[in-house]
């Protein structure tokens, strides 16, 4: 992998990835555990992928987009405000976007470089990825 434009070694991003697996199966039990209702899981689960329609405006308001929606920042303050107050919607919700990014970090695409959304702090995805590994192999 190329360290030379900030993805980190192998090593690194099988941690990374590790640790969206973690998050994922700990998000899908907490829902699990706190009475989720599945058909709204399935319903959202891929909500956040919305966010991938900027990449119309450009690679960089792309990135941008991709990267607020798939920061566990938002889904934990939701799913803290859910566990704080009455409003019991919120932890559902916030467990379902912790489970979609837990599941996108484990699957490799992690959050965006602003130059091209197939380079990612896990590493390079799509065509990107498949031109490296060609290059590297001949």
């Amino acid at each position: 992998m190329n360290t030379a434009i900030g993805v980190p070694p192998t090593p690194v991003t099988a941690l990374l990835r590790l640790d969206g697996l973690a998050v994922a199966i700990a998000a899908i039990v907490a829902f699990s555990l706190t009475g989720g209702n599945w058909w709204l899981f399935a319903l959202l689960i891929l909500a956040p992928d919305l966010a991938f329609a900027a990449t119309m405006a450009g690679p960089r308001q792309g990135a941008l987009a991709y990267n607020l929606v798939h920061s566990y920042t938002w889904p934990l303050i939701l799913i803290g405000a859910g566990l704080l107050t009455p409003v019991a919607w919120l932890l559902p919700l916030g467990l379902i976007w912790a489970t979609h990014i837990g599941v996108d970090r484990a699957m490799g695409y992690g959050l965006k470089y602003p130059d091209s959304i197939e380079t990612t702090h896990l590493g390079l995805i799509g065509k990107a990825r498949r031109a490296t590994q060609r290059a590297n192999a001949g």
